[in-house]
């Protein structure tokens, strides 16, 4: 009998896989009387742009001939470009994000990257996630520590099927799933609930499972029961990043106090064909994030959010013979929010006469944002999360 209840339990699929990504303190939230989270509280959204994005024609040199020596038929004109400054300027495509640049909504931080670069999808990604360096191998997230550290007041939320590296911590977990909605429906299910009274006092692995098990049940439906408190009058796009931010939103305006959410936008992989590929997921991201500031700045929580976007790599200088770029190092990031405390371009542009092997060198290591995050803007010991010391930007 227990082994077929144990392949009974196995076959629960994406729950079961599911309860293993739950914080263990968020039931404990269920017991709050607020009707909506209040100001102040402090949010951290994280826009993965995956495949590498090409961030010279992301945040474009236009006053450097080299760019359009190396880039003959993909460097974008500058009568094209946004213009940043008389340098400078963003994708044609970020029209709402230059609008958030000029309000003082935006930073752009240039020449991030780390030493030794890999150019694998898979290896830089897992650098990237797991804040590593590279001759490193970590098998948990910089986000995931995080909640190892304030598992007790935090939680983390991915708004995808599966839970990436990032929020995967050595004890705790973030919870991934698309639709909060369809989540609970899952749950709800009687094969669940008959597992969980059934076997409660079984031996302790499988008794370990069904109270993980019924911890998953209690989560699931308190985040559907909050999702429903707070219905957004801003018209999301209908594509994946738009009804991400939508849902993301709408759970920023509940109480379930998260404090970090996490989402992927791309492919960005553009070794063919570039510019067409890059416009239109730029278009996406642009109209995304411009509704998704809208709805906050119209419910006061633009000063309590920041959003972080990165990519595991940036693109090689010069273009390929299939008016693509192939993979590079360096790249930019953009911060979004209304608590920046410094605005617009933070640091100098790329140095394309100092290359090496063709790539862009990084001046800036990622780990010095996510150190700057963790302790400026969400309070916690970088320090231990990140498992070194790294200096802070001034940009929180």
């Amino acid at each position: 009998m227990l082994i077929l209840n144990r392949r009974r339990f196995l076959q629960a699929g994406s729950l079961a896989s599911a309860s293993l990504f739950v914080p263990k303190f968020l039931k404990a939230l269920e017991n709050s009387t607020h009707a909506m989270v209040p100001p102040g509280n402090k949010v951290l959204v994280v826009i993965q742009l995956s495949g590498g994005n090409d961030g010279l024609n992301t945040v474009i040199p236009y006053r450097n001939d080299i760019y359009y020596k190396l880039r003959p038929s993909l460097g974008i004109q500058r009568e094209k470009a946004l213009s940043l400054t008389d340098e400078t300027g963003l994708h044609p495509a970020m029209v709402g994000m230059k609008a958030l640049y000029d309000d003082g909504g935006m930073g752009i931080l240039q020449n991030v990257g780390y030493p030794n670069p890999d150019r694998s999808h898979f290896r830089s990604m897992d650098i990237w996630q797991s804040a590593s360096n590279s001759a490193d191998y970590w098998g948990n997230g910089w986000i995931g520590r995080y909640l190892d550290a304030q598992c007790q007041s935090v939680q983390a939320l991915e708004i995808d099927d599966t839970l990436s590296l990032a929020m995967k911590g050595e004890v705790q977990k973030g919870l991934a799933f698309n639709d909060p909605g369809r989540l609970s429906s899952g749950i709800n299910a009687g094969l669940y609930k008959d597992l969980l009274y059934q076997h409660k006092d079984e031996e302790p692995n499988v008794d370990y499972l069904y109270k993980t098990l019924g911890s998953t049940l209690s989560s699931a439906s308190y985040i559907q029961k909050q999702f429903k408190t707070y219905d957004t009058k801003e018209t999301y796009p209908s594509t994946h990043l738009g009804k991400s931010l939508r849902t993301i939103s709408k759970l920023i305006m509940s109480d379930i106090s998260t404090k970090v959410y996490y989402v992927s936008h791309g492919s960005f992989d553009t070794h063919v064909n570039q510019q067409a590929q890059q416009q239109n997921l730029f278009k996406q991201l642009d109209d995304a994030i411009t509704v998704f500031t809208r709805d906050l700045k119209s419910n006061n929580r633009f000063q309590d959010v920041v959003v972080m976007t990165f990519s595991e790599f940036g693109r090689r200088v010069a273009q390929n013979a299939s008016n693509g770029t192939d993979h590079g190092t360096a790249n930019n990031m953009f911060l979004i929010g209304g608590g920046l405390k410094q605005q617009g371009l933070l640091n100098d542009g790329p140095d394309l006469l100092n290359l090496k092997d063709g790539d862009l060198q990084y001046k800036v290591d990622f780990k010095r944002v996510y150190a700057t995050l963790l302790n400026k803007w969400l309070g916690a010991d970088d320090k231990t999360i990140l498992k070194h010391n790294y200096d802070y930007l001034s940009f929180i």
